[in-house]
């Protein structure tokens, strides 16, 4: 792919596919009659914003806060479209049911990312804490917390990705990925040709989840572990910090994929990637292909985003 070819990115949603560019959002999900829904955003362009997606270790935080915002669109539009199977519950249980696949999905969405990062940055020091009077020393405490975060994130993708409604969305995930792949290797977009690419992608949200775990950890070896309250004022204050130096290294796998020896860098990203993706089947696909397709209308012609679902 050229140099100069267009950055695609894009996200999993309730039965559907996000596809982004440089300006354009589009998705689009499946109804249950089998008709293709669409909806678009335009990419905010707020001045301060662009200046600092300039400014290296600042511009990955930016991008996450308008990526969230942005997400939350795409993500109401596929929750509000998301269908319940006729007689699959009564009406007021169907109600609940999808109250909480809405909640379920916003947890493995950008829009908890946050919130999740808080989580899983504080737990982990009082587990560690909990181990103080056999594990001491400020670098083994470090180690055994980046220990305990690791664990807790694999287990908690491992436990949703089992549930149907979460599984189904990680085939998506898959989909998504698979478009990309097919559209990098310059490939014609049908569902034969995406079928055959990888699932997994160097420039993932899963592969920067797991960044900002391992980058943590050599983070926190220039602070103090002692006492606990300090340990967990410092740990917040680093959120941002871990989050931009993580965006760093995300962008430097992704650009040295293609040299040997320099591209097993992005592997760990990779691997984390089999939990947070699955294989899609083809009714999933034809629905990315749509959604990337969509977009690339919008992107030759802005006039067609009119006809579409949008703000």
């Amino acid at each position: 792919m050229s140099n100069q070819a267009p950055v695609y990115g894009g996200q999993a949603l309730l039965e559907g596919v996000m596809f982004g560019g440089k300006d354009h959002t589009v998705t689009a999900v499946r109804r249950n009659d089998e008709s293709i829904e669409y909806y678009y955003a335009k990419k905010p362009k707020k001045p301060i914003f662009q200046k600092l997606k300039k400014i290296p270790f600042v511009r990955g935080v930016v991008a996450l806060i308008e990526s969230s915002g942005l997400g939350a669109k795409h993500l109401q539009f596929a929750s509000e479209r998301y269908d319940m199977d006729p007689g699959e519950e009564e009406q007021s249980e169907g109600e609940m049911s999808k109250l909480q696949m809405i909640l379920g999905v916003a947890v493995v969405g950008v829009i908890s990312f946050l919130f999740g990062k808080f989580v899983f940055t504080l737990v982990p020091v009082f587990l560690a804490e909990l181990f103080s009077p056999w594990v001491t020393g400020k670098y083994p405490q470090i180690f055994l917390e980046t220990g305990f975060k690791l664990i807790l994130l694999l287990a908690y993708l491992y436990i949703i990705s089992m549930t149907p409604l979460i599984k189904r969305v990680f085939q998506y995930h898959g989909a998504e990925h698979k478009v990309i792949n097919c559209y990098e290797n310059g490939m014609e977009l049908t569902v034969e040709n995406v079928q055959k690419q990888s699932r997994l992608h160097y420039r993932c949200g899963s592969s920067f989840i797991l960044f900002t775990v391992i980058i943590g950890m050599f983070v926190y070896f220039f602070f103090p572990t002692d006492p606990l309250w300090l340990r967990l004022v410092i740990r917040i204050l680093l959120i941002p910090v871990v989050l931009g130096i993580s965006f760093e290294v995300l962008q430097i796998t992704n650009a040295f994929r293609e040299i040997p020896i320099l591209k097993y860098l992005g592997y760990p990203g990779l691997w984390l990637q089999l939990l947070t993706t699955k294989e899609p089947k083809d009714e999933m696909v034809e629905v990315a292909i749509a959604s990337f397709k969509k977009l690339h209308e919008v992107e030759k012609n802005p006039e067609v985003a009119m006809e579409l679902h949008h703000d």
